[in-house]
């Protein structure tokens, strides 16, 4: 085999080459072709062009989407640390309108009572009617007392100020209440000052 055969040997990329000056068929180049299921394309330049200014458009289109998000998201923070702070500072708001009429009615129960005047039971009756408006917004956010007396001591709604030798009542009660004590929707505010029974000496 010659030389030149060697060179045209189908097969070869110079081969292919050769054969297709030998017919007049411009060579492809492989720079501008791809493969399709084992077989050669051609992608003329201008082609490739269009790919390209193509996937630059997609490119563009997704990176603005991208800032776009991220805009949302970030305008999305802003506003979310904006209703956290403003429900931190007015939580209370509910709970200070329901105590605004118990404020106001102590306010004119003072006033009356300065009047030299003033019928004591009016006074009485004013008192117990403000407790009232204390008791009911007190209830409506939760708050519940705790008055535990004649019932069994409980630590942990109870805390026992002092002891008291009873042979009337059984050991452990509570016999008198101190000072009452709060739960807050069912959670522990304040335990209430008891005084505790034990068994005669």
């Amino acid at each position: 085999m010659t030389k030149e055969q060697e060179t045209r040997t189908p097969g070869s990329e110079q081969g292919r080459v050769d054969e297709a000056l030998a017919e007049g068929v411009p060579p492809t180049d492989p720079a501008t072709s791809d493969d399709v299921a084992g077989e050669r394309v051609d992608v003329a330049p201008e082609g490739l062009a269009a790919l390209l200014e193509e996937a630059r458009n997609r490119a563009d289109d997704n990176w603005n989407q991208l800032l776009r998000a991220r805009a949302e998201i970030e305008n999305l923070r802003r506003r979310h640390a904006a209703e956290l702070e403003k429900a931190h500072k007015f939580a209370l708001d509910g709970f200070v309108r329901e105590l605004l009429p118990v404020r106001d009615s102590l306010e004119l129960g003072q006033v009356a009572a300065r009047d030299e005047t003033a019928d004591l039971g009016k006074l009485r009756e004013g008192t117990e009617l403000t407790l009232k408006l204390l008791v009911d917004a007190m209830a409506k956010f939760g708050v519940e007392a705790i008055d535990p007396e004649g019932e069994p001591f409980n630590p942990e709604y109870h805390q026992a100020m002092s002891t008291q030798p009873r042979a009337d009542v059984p050991p452990n009660r509570v016999v008198a209440v101190i000072q009452r004590g709060y739960l807050l929707n069912g959670r522990l505010a304040r335990p209430a000052l008891v005084v505790v029974s034990q068994a005669p000496a």
